[in-house]
């Protein structure tokens, strides 16, 4: 018997590991409409295209809403399977817009505990490298951990995506909720 999708999987990996075709594949496996967060802001010819790739896989099924900083509200008001493209593109748009970052993981934390629908968030595991060398990639480095240790924490599933390969860090338990406390080192 199939397991139920989790009420919120975190999906992990490095750039190009599949962790968004992955994440894609959570959410179209549940009822639709199905909604893409997303995080990504085009600055660039390459981001654009980067953009536009990932639109035309999911094809028209998929409602996407460009939430490059409002992603928290965005999340309390979804209904339905969501998937959130990418925490760390976020976190990256917080940062430069020099938003608080603790007071919007807090209410980050607050709409994915309250979400309505199974809900997919992929974040770029960024601690595997050398420590950076300057201090704002070093705050962002830190920043990206501190909110990927919070969300595992409370998902009821994590995947770690090496080489397209999902690796299942954190199983989802049956008939059992994750825990909502726990504080990140």
């Amino acid at each position: 018997m199939p397991q139920p999708t989790p009420r919120m999987t975190l999906v992990l990996g490095g750039a190009r590991s599949g962790k968004s075709a992955y994440a894609e594949g959570l959410i179209q496996a549940c009822p639709g409409p199905w909604l893409y967060l997303a995080t990504a802001q085009a600055f660039d010819d390459e981001m654009v295209a980067r953009i536009a790739q990932h639109r035309a896989r999911r094809g028209d099924a998929w409602r996407t809403r460009d939430v490059p900083l409002a992603l928290p509200e965005a999340v309390a008001a979804s209904e339905g399977p969501v998937l959130v493209d990418c925490l760390t593109l976020w976190l990256t748009n917080l940062i430069l817009a020099e938003a608080d970052v603790a007071e919007a993981t807090e209410r980050l934390l607050a709409a994915c505990a309250d979400a309505r629908g199974p809900l997919v968030l992929v974040g770029n595991e960024v601690g595997l490298g050398i420590v950076p060398d300057n201090a704002l990639a070093r705050r962002f480095r830190d920043a990206a951990g501190r909110l990927h240790q919070q969300l595992a924490a409370r998902a009821d599933r994590v995947v770690l995506t090496v080489a397209g390969l999902p690796l299942i860090v954190k199983p989802q338990a049956p008939h059992t909720q994750a825990p909502r406390t726990g504080a990140p080192t």
